[in-house]
């Protein structure tokens, strides 16, 4: 119904302009073309002077209504260090150009008003004024100084690349998402190479390189207040632009061309929501959450300011400004990319055949809770299932040492053990190569202890199963890849 008023309105208004304008079409006839037009100067002339008035008011009016929705004003104050620096420049510069703005109007339209055409009045030609255009361009030009002067300054406050900052992390664009990188335990971002962008290494982190193993990819944004960040910033196919207006950061993303934003964040999220809690405007519903206010289910975000394609819109990425304890604690939870992305083990990983100090106490101090737990259990077995063997041979692969170096230690540890090494295979093939190759297993795993571990031969029996001893399906991969084992079983403690 409201649209229908609207719309009927503005039919209203158009066929009341047309009429007017073939009134005064009639008017002109009857009264004669000099005074029709020296009316419709003076008209126009009037509406021009009205229409300053209301223009003038109206902006002020409205800049002032709605100030408090506006960055830099009311509530919307700059959450980082830099950003008061560059509000203060955008102020001064909005107070010179408010000011010409507001004597330009008045000008423009005093002039169409007092100037207006009339009889007997004629123009005034005036071909040159040395002293006019001395001021028109002094003025400005002084103006515009102090101003590029000032931003300058501000500029090179912002990006002064010192070296100085606590935190440097990276934001890489592509269509149509943001990846977030921080640096591991040791504080530095590692190298990456577009040529080794694959499916599990959209980044192409080069993984030869230290400083990329403990890289984290995180699903948002996570700053500590008061710490100095770095943001290297990046791109994988088009122009984008990184923009955090809160924290007046706005810096393109280019393909090809690494560039860098500072920010010091001075106001956690929370705080920031308390002082929008002060304001009416903010006090209204969620739209998308009505059980909560507008200042309650406020977020700082990430976005693109550049038009990068139709997907555009979906490039928003939460940014949480936290203590530094929450940040710490937030860091620590986090995984590194290099073992959360699937590449560790793959074919792309150059230490696919050895194990780091921490993935190999891990899994020791597994074997070694295992192996002490069967010593008090009725069933005296545990399965080696770190132990594998080339396809078809009794060649151990090379991260298979690792866990017969754990069985070793609690050998070791445990020096009245007696154990049997047993190997299985599935019920593939003939009985007797199963046979013959499950015997070759478990005197591999028997020689390795024996020869490489010390472990005295007495201690030790190998022996191999075959197929005879299944304990999955054979009819499945699944079932055959359970029967195909190395397993120990405690015959003497």
């Amino acid at each position: 119904m409201t649209f229908l008023i609207i719309f009927l309105c503005i039919v209203l208004t158009a066929v009341v302009l047309v009429q007017l304008g073939k009134v005064t079409e009639l008017a002109t006839i009857i009264r004669g073309e000099a005074d029709a037009q020296e009316d419709l100067n003076t008209r126009q002339g009037l509406f021009g002077m009205i229409f300053l008035v209301l223009f003038l008011v109206l902006s002020l009016a409205t800049t002032l209504y709605y100030k408090n929705w506006m960055l830099g004003y009311g509530p919307h104050a700059s959450a980082s260090v830099h950003g008061d620096s560059i509000d203060e420049m955008f102020n001064i510069t909005l107070l010179f150009t408010y000011i010409v703005f507001v004597l330009t109007h008045i000008a423009l339209f005093w002039y169409a008003w007092k100037y207006r055409g009339r009889r007997g009045r004629k123009s005034l030609f005036m071909p040159h004024d040395t002293k006019l255009e001395l001021v028109w361009t002094a003025i400005p030009a002084i103006v515009m100084c102090f101003l590029v002067v000032n931003g300058l300054i501000a500029w090179n406050e912002v990006m002064g690349d010192d070296g100085d900052e606590d935190i440097e992390i990276e934001a890489t664009a592509h269509q149509f998402s943001w990846t977030i990188r921080y640096p591991g335990q040791d504080g530095k971002i590692g190298t990456k190479n577009y040529k080794m962008i694959t499916g599990l290494n959209s980044l192409g982190q080069d993984w030869s390189d230290d400083k990329n193993l403990d890289d984290i990819v995180a699903d948002k944004i996570v700053l500590p207040v008061g710490k100095k960040v770095r943001v290297r910033i990046t791109a994988k196919d088009v122009l984008h632009n990184f923009a955090m207006p809160h924290f007046r950061v706005k810096m393109d993303a280019v393909p090809g061309l690494p560039t860098y934003f500072y920010l010091t964040p001075k106001i956690t999220t929370k705080d920031y929501r308390k002082s929008l809690a002060k304001y009416p405007e903010y006090q209204a519903e969620d739209p998308n959450n009505p059980d909560k206010k507008l200042w309650e289910t406020f977020n700082f975000a990430l976005n693109c300011a550049e038009l990068c394609g139709s997907g555009h819109y979906a490039m928003k990425k939460l940014v949480e400004i936290v203590s530094e304890e929450e940040y710490e604690k937030w860091l620590n939870q986090q995984k590194s990319n290099y073992f959360t992305s699937g590449v560790r083990f793959s074919d792309e990983d150059p230490y696919k055949n050895e194990l780091f100090d921490a993935e190999y106490a891990a899994r020791s101090a597994e074997f070694k809770t295992n192996f002490e737990s069967t010593l008090l259990a009725e069933e005296k077995i545990v399965v080696l299932d770190k132990v594998e063997f080339e396809t078809e041979s009794a060649t151990l692969t090379s991260l298979s040492k690792y866990q017969i170096m754990n069985l070793a230690e609690q050998l070791k540890n445990s020096p009245n053990v007696i154990i049997e090494l047993a190997a299985h295979t599935d019920n593939q093939g003939a009985k007797s190569t199963n046979l013959k190759l499950s015997d070759e297993r478990a005197n591999a795993v028997y020689n390795y202890l024996v020869r490489n571990e010390n472990i005295d031969s007495r201690r030790l029996k190998a022996v191999g199963y075959g197929g005879d001893q299944p304990v999955g399906d054979n009819d499945t991969d699944a079932g055959r890849q359970k029967n195909r084992r190395t397993e120990i079983r405690i015959i003497a403690q």
